[in-house]
Parts: C-alpha cells; structure tokens; sequence
C-alpha cells in the first residue's frame, strides 16, 4: 500500500512545485494576463466558466465515447477477422500501422469538406484515433495465446467462432483493455482536434473561440478540462478492468 502511495506521490510532488514555479514566477514578474495567466487565474476561469465549459464538454465526451463504441466494435470485428485469415492479416495490419503515419489535423478538413460540420466529421476523427490501439493489442493478445487452449476446445467439438467465444476472446481481454485505455486517453483529443477545423460547439470551439479573443485564463481552463477528461476516460476503464480482474 505505502508502494502505491509513494508511486503517486513523486509524481504529485513534481506538478505541485512546477505550478508553485509558475504561480511565482507570474506574480514576481508581474506577468499580465494575456501573455501569462497564473494557475490561481485559471482556476477562477475554470469556476466563471463552468457552465458555458460543461455545456460544450458534454458535446465533446459524447462525440468521445461515440467514437470510442465504433472503434470497438470495427476493433473486434477486423481483429478476429485477421487472427482468423493469416493472409488478410499479413495484408491489413501495414496498413493499419501507415495509418498512424498521417497526422490527424491534416485529415479532419478533408473529413469536414466530405460530411460537413454536424457530430459525424468528429466521431469519425475519435474512431480514426481509437480504432489502432484497440485493433492491434486485441489480434496481438490473440495472437499470444497458447495454441493448446484452442487445440483443447477443439478435442471437444468446438469449431469457428465458438473457439473465440471460449478461449481466443476472453485471453485477450487483458490487452484490449490496455489498448483501450490508449484509445480513452486519445478520445477527447480527438474530438478537440475535428471541433477545431469546423464546429459551433464542444471544447475544441470554445477553445478556438476564447483563443482569437486572448482570453488566456480561459484557455488554459479549457486545456485543464481536456486534461481532465482525457485522464477520466483513462481512468474508467482501468476502474472495470480492476473491478474486473482482469
């Protein structure tokens, strides 16, 4: 227990005595607020700005977890597919490596220009962000599997997809999760990222909004959220995959 305590202390110890630095170096400097808002100035901007912050991060986690439930579903779909066809894998999985080569912010105008501005153009970012992590630790943790486990189903009468269902699936439950946790982590930004080139709503807006008005105590409350949010999508699911042992 103490491992645990002091695991999160030095990391805490750490981001307290950067953000005392910051506090002082703002106040002794007297640095003004558009160039540099101090942490206590975007902790009042986090509290003048809950609602309008809530409001547009609601939007943003919905755009989050829609994309998150797509990139799972396709994840599992094209990772049996793949550990089931050695071929196919042997041809998709370059592909879905070259994927990650292209930066997201160059796609999302191309995505906006062929979908327009609704929810759909950042869904599709989120699951363009998520859909890698979640696909390679499922068919790698698949791949990892003892080959008696399956030859020991087989002996008793179990063919195609009741071998998944019985052993290749539920061993690699520990590696989607972690890849999971990847994707959650991802999510939020991704939603930001497809908000920023065409939107009237979400953080990335707002974000954009209070950007071109130098409104920095807003900005860096709206980057805190993110943060925030990224480390809660992170967070549940390290919560089920402990409640679940797995």
């Amino acid at each position: 227990m103490m491992k645990d305590y002091s695991k999160h202390m030095v990391p805490a110890a750490v981001i307290i005595g950067l953000v005392a630095v910051w506090e002082a170096a703002v106040r002794i400097k007297d640095i003004p607020l558009y160039v540099l808002p101090a942490p206590t100035d975007v902790v009042r901007a986090v509290f003048a700005e809950a609602p309008n912050l809530a409001r547009h991060g609601a939007v943003t986690v919905l755009e989050a977890l829609a994309g998150m439930a797509i990139a799972f579903l396709l994840a599992l779909v094209l990772g049996i597919l793949m550990d089931m066809f050695p071929l196919m894998k042997r041809a998709v999985y370059p592909l879905l490596v070259a994927t990650q080569t292209v930066p997201m912010i160059v796609l999302a105008p191309i995505l906006i220009i062929y979908l327009g501005f609704g929810m759909t153009p950042k869904i599709l970012t989120v699951v363009l962000m998520c859909f890698f992590p979640i696909a390679v630790s499922f068919t790698d943790g698949m791949a990892q599997l003892n080959p008696q486990y399956v030859n020991l189903v087989r002996s008793y009468g179990a063919k195609g997809f009741a071998i998944y269902r019985l052993v290749k699936i539920p061993a690699a439950i520990p590696s989607l999760l972690s890849g999971m946790k990847v994707a959650a982590t991802y999510s939020i930004s991704g939603a930001v990222v497809g908000e920023w080139i065409g939107a009237q709503q979400g953080l990335g807006y707002y974000l954009i909004r209070v950007k071109n008005n130098y409104m920095l105590d807003k900005v860096f409350a709206c980057v805190l959220v993110i943060v925030l949010l990224s480390l809660a999508m992170n967070g549940f699911i390290k919560l089920y995959q402990k409640l679940a042992g797995k």
